[in-house]
């Protein structure tokens, strides 16, 4: 059956990310976020990301999660919610780190965005403004979670927002099918106190892209299943 457009919906304009990804355990959503747009809202314009870099943090038996062991505080409150809420928190007392909230109600799963790459020229100059720093390569503008929430004005006041609002101040939105993409899998960046669970290679991300915030020599492919 053909859609309908003739009530004004634009059949090319972009749609949001399909629900079911974010009812997906994090181990799964985060190679498949790749790919997609991030987009910022902002007073000076929407700015749109293409998603390169992922680590997933798996739920209550995962040490290297905030909610180890069920732990419920102010903080991973929102880790409990269901899929498709936004997880800001602050680190180092002074750099913020974005996530993704993903499976059901009460199974608190979460994906780090630590990298993105600009969709056009427009967005990587707001990027650098809001950065406020010299960018002598692309890794500079987006490649970690702190750098990344500063190109994007991300702070903790988008805490308990929505990823799957049209209208919200974050939303992800279509991109590429992330089967087409060239993705590899390392282990996670700075966890050690994750014990057994620090060298799970829940780390996903696009092979040589320039944005990456570290790559791996000892990344392996990563095939969809």
């Amino acid at each position: 059956m053909k859609p309908n457009h003739s009530d004004g919906v634009d059949p090319d304009a972009p749609q949001l990310l399909q629900p079911e990804l974010y009812k997906l355990p994090a181990v799964e959503a985060a190679p498949r976020l790749l790919g997609q747009h991030l987009v910022r809202r902002t007073e000076d314009g929407d700015i749109r990301c293409r998603i390169v870099e992922t680590e997933s943090y798996g739920g209550a038996e995962d040490k290297g999660s905030h909610a180890y062991g069920s732990r419920r505080t102010a903080r991973t409150e929102v880790m409990f919610s269901a899929g498709g809420a936004v997880y800001v928190y602050l680190i180092y007392g002074m750099y913020h780190c974005l996530n993704v909230v993903t499976a059901a109600q009460d199974e608190p799963h979460a994906v780090l965005i630590r990298a993105v790459e600009p969709l056009t020229e427009r967005d990587a100059e707001l990027m650098k403004a809001y950065r406020g720093v010299a960018v002598r390569k692309p890794s500079d503008l987006s490649g970690g979670p702190g750098k990344l929430c500063r190109a994007l004005r991300i702070d903790k006041s988008l805490n308990h927002s929505r990823f799957d609002l049209p209208e919200g101040p974050l939303s992800i939105e279509q991109g590429e099918d992330p089967e087409s993409l060239d993705i590899v899998q390392a282990p996670r960046i700075n966890i050690p106190y994750a014990g057994e669970y620090a060298g799970r290679p829940w780390r996903f991300y696009l092979r040589g892209n320039p944005y990456v915030s570290v790559s791996d020599p000892q990344a392996q492919p990563h095939r969809l299943v």
